[in-house]
Order: C-alpha cells, then sequence, then structure tokens
C-alpha cells in the first residue's frame, strides 16, 4: 500500500514526496483510517516505527483554516528534545500548507514563548509543566482543541506526569478525539485510558520486546567500569566503521563519569545530555550528533525515547538496564527506515538478573562474543563496584538509670504556701505573743 491509496489531499502528498516517504509503515497504515474516523485510539509500537506521522498525517488531514487564535491540535510529550522533534515533523508536513506551529517547553524563561502562544496557533506541541503554566496564566486558551494527542505516555507515566495530564484533560472541551501512543501497556496507563477515554480502539504495529530483525545485537563480558572504558576507547580506535555512536548509561553519574574519563582522548568528538545539562547544551549536543559534528553521544535512557536520529551506526549498552523495555528502546535508536545496526551490551556479574529479563522480554538470547584480547582489564574499581562489607546490627541495651534522691531540699516553714489566709485574732497574737482582748465583759 502507498499513501496514494490514503484520503490524503496534494499539500500532504507533495510534502511526503518531497521527504521521500511513499510506503506507510504498519503503524501508520493502522493509524490512519481510525484517526480519520473521529474515534479515539490507544496506539502500541516500538520506537523507530514512524508514530508521529502516524498520528500527524490525519490530524493535520483533518485540520481546517480558521481565524481562531487558539490551537486546534495538542500534542504533549514527555521532553523538551521530542517537542523540538514534533514541532520539526509538522513543520515538514506542512511545507505546501499555512499551519501555524509552536512547541512551548520548561527550561527556558516562559516569556520568550507566551507571545508565540498569544500570537495564534494551530498545532501547539507541548510538555506537560509548561502547558499548564500557559494555560494557567490565561496566555494560553484550550477550548478549541479537537484532537489532543499524548505520545510517549508510558515514559510520561514512569517520569510522574500524570497530576499533570489529569489536570490538562479537565481543561479541554468535553467534545475532542483523544489518541495514545506507547510502547508499553501497563495498569497506570489502563486507568488512564479507562478514565478519559471513550471507547477507543487499540492498534498494534508489534508487540512489546519483539526485537527488530535488522539490529545485529552481540553482548561482551566486561568486569567492571574501567575495563569498560577501556573496550570502548579500543572499539573506537580500531574500528572506522564506528562513526555515529549512541553510548546509553541509567544514570546521570555514570554518564559524567564516563565522559570525564574518555572524551579527552578524542578531542571535539563526543557529546552529553541529561536532565542535569542546560538547555542550551542539550540541544547543541543533539545537534551536533544528528548533524555528524560528534561521533558520540552519550545519554541517559530518556534520550531513547521518541527521538529520531538518523543514521547511527552503533548503540552502545554501557550497561545492562534495570528496566527490559528501556533495552529495546535504546537498541531500537539503530537499524531504523530498513538500515543495518549493531548493538553491543557490556555486561558484568551483577547484570545476571536484568539480562535474563530482557532475553525473557525478547524471547530469545543474547549472543556472547569474547572480549578483545587487546582489552586492559582493569583491577580498579569504583565506590559502587567495591563490595560492601556487611556488619551485623547488634542493638545494645541501655544500662538502666539509678535512682536519684530529691531533687531540693525542704522549704522552711515560712516559705511554705500552705493556708496562707490567717485571721486576725491569729496574726495579733503572733505579733504580742497573745491575744488582745478589750477585757473580760461585765454582768
Amino acid at each position: 500500500m502507498n499513501f496514494t491509496d490514503f484520503n490524503i489531499n496534494s499539500p500532504l502528498l507533495n510534502a511526503l514526496t518531497d521527504l521521500g516517504i511513499s510506503q506507510p509503515t504498519t503503524i501508520q497504515e493502522k493509524a490512519y483510517p481510525v484517526v480519520m474516523s473521529g474515534r479515539d485510539m490507544v496506539g502500541i509500537a516500538q520506537t523507530g516505527t514512524g508514530k508521529t506521522i502516524a498520528y500527524l498525517l490525519p490530524c493535520l488531514r483533518q485540520w481546517k483554516f480558521t481565524k481562531e487564535k487558539h490551537p486546534q491540535i495538542l500534542v504533549v510529550v514527555p521532553t523538551r528534545e521530542l517537542v523540538i522533534q514534533v514541532v520539526e515533523q509538522v513543520e515538514k508536513l506542512t511545507t505546501y500548507m499555512n499551519v501555524r506551529i509552536v512547541g512551548v517547553y520548561g527550561g527556558v524563561n516562559m516569556i520568550r514563548q507566551t507571545p508565540l502562544v498569544v500570537a495564534g496557533v494551530d498545532v501547539l506541541v507541548a510538555t506537560p509543566g509548561r502547558l499548564l503554566d500557559l494555560a494557567l496564566n490565561g496566555s494560553l486558551k484550550l477550548k478549541s482543541i479537537k484532537r489532543f494527542v499524548i505520545d510517549e505516555v508510558d515514559e510520561m507515566l514512569n517520569l510522574g506526569f500524570r497530576p499533570q495530564l489529569v489536570r490538562i484533560i479537565d481543561l479541554l472541551p468535553a467534545k475532542r478525539q483523544n489518541l495514545m501512543f506507547s510502547a508499553t501497556i501497563s495498569e497506570e496507563l489502563k486507568d488512564l485510558v479507562h478514565d478519559f477515554f471513550v471507547e477507543p480502539i487499540e492498534i498494534e504495529a508489534a508487540p512489546t520486546g519483539t526485537p527488530l530483525e535488522n539490529i545485529k545485537q552481540i553482548g561482551f563480558r566486561v568486569p567492571n567500569f574501567y575495563t569498560k572504558v577501556n573496550m570502548l576507547e579500543f572499539l573506537l580506535n580500531n574500528h572506522p566503521e564506528f562513526s555515529k555512536v549512541l553510548v546509553f548509561t541509567s544514570t546521570k553519574k555514570l554518564a559524567d563519569a564516563l565522559y570525564d574519563k574518555i572524551a579527552h582522548k578524542f578531542p571535539e568528538q563526543f557529546g552529553l545530555i541529561h536532565s542535569n545539562k542546560s538547555q542550551n547544551n542539550r540541544f547543541e549536543s543533539m545537534r551536533g550528533f544528528k548533524e555528524s559534528e560528534y561521533r558520540v553521544l552519550i545519554a541517559t535512557d530518556i534520550v531513547a525515547r521518541g527521538l529520531d536520529i538518523s543514521d547511527v551506526s552503533h548503540v552502545v549498552n554501557f550497561d545492562v538496564p534495570e528496566v527490559p523495555e528501556h533495552y529495546m528502546h535504546r537498541i531500537g535508536r539503530t537499524g531504523r527506515a530498513d538500515k543495518k545496526g549493531v548493538a553491543l551490551t557490556f555486561i558484568t556479574k551483577a547484570d545476571k538478573e536484568n539480562r535474563e529479563a530482557i532475553e525473557a522480554l525478547m524471547n530469545r538470547k543474547i549472543p556472547m562474543a569474547a572480549m578483545p584480547v587487546e582489552v586492559e582489564v582493569s583491577k580498579e574499581l569504583t565506590m559502587d563496584e567495591m563490595p560492601q562489607v556487611k556488619m551485623k546490627n547488634v542493638l545494645v541495651s541501655m544500662p538502666k538509670k539509678e535512682e536519684g534522691g530529691e531533687a531540693f531540699h525542704e522549704k522552711k516553714g515560712k516559705n511554705l504556701k500552705v493556708n496562707m489566709k490567717i485571721r486576725r485574732k491569729e496574726s495579733m497574737r503572733l505579733k504580742y505573743s497573745k491575744p488582745k482582748t478589750r477585757g473580760q465583759k461585765k454582768n
């Protein structure tokens, strides 16, 4: 099937032709008629299957020109980088259309984004927090939203955005179409769909955990952090085919440590991106890697979600992720658009359970290969890798407190506040040592 078989107008078809896209992917083919029907929909598909075009194409096909300044299409995504990517995709698809697109996200001054929204927008792409900021201060009106899209919703829930999503949904008009796209289905996601969607149709492009056939997976048994650094350095020095390498770490701390140990050995070839980096740094690192200015980009798992980075030759899992689905999202960054890709994973003894969970999800083993003999095996360990000394938690009973004597001495009689009321007769007796009388009355 080609896009010409769909009910697509000429401006969109011309834009697809310019992009060199003629045949829809599985998720695009399944999603288009459902979205066009106006029904609510939940789309389940792996990363790299074309989810963005799957919802943008039918939404833009149904968009109609209006003089209103308020958006008709709202797309909510979890990260700033995804906002930029979706905005770029909308701009490419609307080359021959007069559509106003605005992307808003946190990390920058809201004063710069407010005029863009107030001036008028047809398609708004936003992160949840900044969207609420603009809506609650009155800069943005959501009363004209006809299609509401939540992309990468599973990652959004993992990041704790459910309260913001519920608040956003409460601000939307009751009559609207809800579209949700996710790589996995969780109980929390099911609850969200049950509460806010109306009889949604569920479509699935590929079951979660289905490995992409054009990605070659290789595992290496590597004992520790410093040996992993030596292994990565060896691969980059001796294999020129490692031309565009995406290296994933599970934590920001590990990403920083790896960058500090290896980047200076490859001047101006390494980029680093994670949530603690400044907005400009994140955008510059992503731009440099996309445009092949950087040979290697070190990133945390959040970058693996939804970002379309073309021509990634190799993905290196510097550590094994604790969440099996994250492994699928990582390796899905290579082998895109029917191209071949390679995913390497550095596995330690401590990764045994995580590796087994990934293999159970994929229903296949990760092929193992011997570490090259030229790679130096380091004996140095990081603080996290050092053996933990376990000590018994012995509860020591406290000695009993000895009972002491009185804390204060007895007060003197004159200071005792007892029966302070003294009759006049008693007062006279105390003063004159005998009662004062007027004498004996005479009969």
